[in-house]
């Protein structure tokens, strides 16, 4: 039995520390709203951000991260992509030399374009950083339904940890020493699925989808093995994986977001009406900007910071797409005869 801390009590955070409780580990979650906290204590459920999922009477709830962190084997850093920097801060004065902080958000800091992991390491130099991410919705993982996903980390023996205190029957974990290609995969997957929602709203179907998928896949890799991931991990879970779920479930609120701006709404009244934070917006700016970075075309990418912050229609976003000079699919491939 581990000693497990969940800072951050969303879907996914509190997901997880129900399938942590089930494993058999005492569980702590943190929060810092009080009346979450209380909620939680009360309901022994998330009532407006995971409904139905009942936790366990032996999870612990609190607000006082000190008393979250302070003696733990593992801390599951769980806020959303915009909380991480100054989470981890906060975080910093508890955490014991070698204490393994495992990420299972998804973002880039649009800031300064790092990672998440790369953001817990600036700001936690003492602590043992890792990340868990795929095809992984709260929802599901949250009924016991079977799921998996990967963990990448510096080192196997903290990878191996982690692998065995988060697997069970229903959750299976592999492990991975590509941390980038985990973290790009995760984050700009969620830009994918806006656009995904997008071309729902217009009711273009599965072809298009399918497209936007192996297209949005192809602009993910290119970037990330430009930045040092490798193809491997882009062709995982955490790659094309968690790019089909998001791009296709009725649980993702990327989709959805994309969805109702496809609709017609903005992207803050989109955001509004999600009433979740919407991962993918907050790293579109990020995405276009690694792009530029490292010259890489990435025209969905591109299209959807259009419509998200220039205003443009996605009918036109799609008609560029589609008018785009001809290309081959795989430029690298030859051919037998000229």
């Amino acid at each position: 039995m581990a000693k497990v801390s969940v800072i951050g009590a969303g879907s996914w955070g509190t997901a997880l520390s129900r399938l942590l409780s089930t494993n058999g580990h005492q569980v702590t979650v943190w929060s810092l709203i009080e009346s979450e906290i209380q909620m939680l204590k009360e309901k022994r459920e998330h009532v407006s951000k995971l409904p139905g999922v009942k936790l366990p009477e032996d999870i612990l709830f609190t607000s006082d991260l000190e008393e979250a962190i302070r003696g733990r084997d593992l801390l599951v850093l769980a806020v959303p992509s915009v909380y991480t920097r100054t989470t981890a801060h906060s975080m910093k004065p508890f955490v014991e030399e070698g204490q393994i902080i495992v990420n299972v958000a998804k973002g880039i800091e649009e800031s300064t374009l790092k990672t998440l992991d790369v953001i817990i390491e600036d700001e936690i130099p003492q602590g043992t950083v890792a990340v868990l991410s795929g095809p992984s919705h709260a929802e599901e993982v949250g009924r016991g339904l079977p799921t998996t996903c990967v963990v990448g980390a510096h080192n196997k023996s903290t990878a191996e940890f982690i692998q065995n205190v988060f697997m069970s029957e229903v959750f299976r974990v592999y492990t991975s020493p590509d941390m980038l290609g985990i973290e790009l995969g995760g984050a700009l997957k969620n830009v994918i699925a806006l656009a995904a929602g997008m071309a729902d709203a217009l009711g273009y179907g599965d072809n298009t989808k399918a497209a936007l998928i192996t297209r949005g896949i192809a602009e993910i890799s290119r970037l990330a093995i430009v930045m040092g991931a490798r193809a491997e991990t882009l062709s995982g879970l955490t790659g094309i994986g968690d790019l089909i779920v998001t791009c296709a479930s009725v649980h993702s609120r990327n989709r959805r977001a994309g969805m109702l701006i496809g609709q017609g709404k903005t992207m803050q009244e989109a955001m509004d009406e999600v009433q979740m934070v919407v991962e993918g917006v907050y790293s579109t700016k990020a995405a276009v900007a690694l792009a530029e970075k490292y010259q890489v075309p990435m025209p969905i990418i591109e299209q959807v910071n259009q419509v998200l912050f220039h205003d443009k229609p996605v009918k036109e976003a799609v008609q560029e797409l589609m008018l785009r000079d001809r290309k081959a699919e795989h430029e690298d491939l030859l051919w037998d005869e000229e």
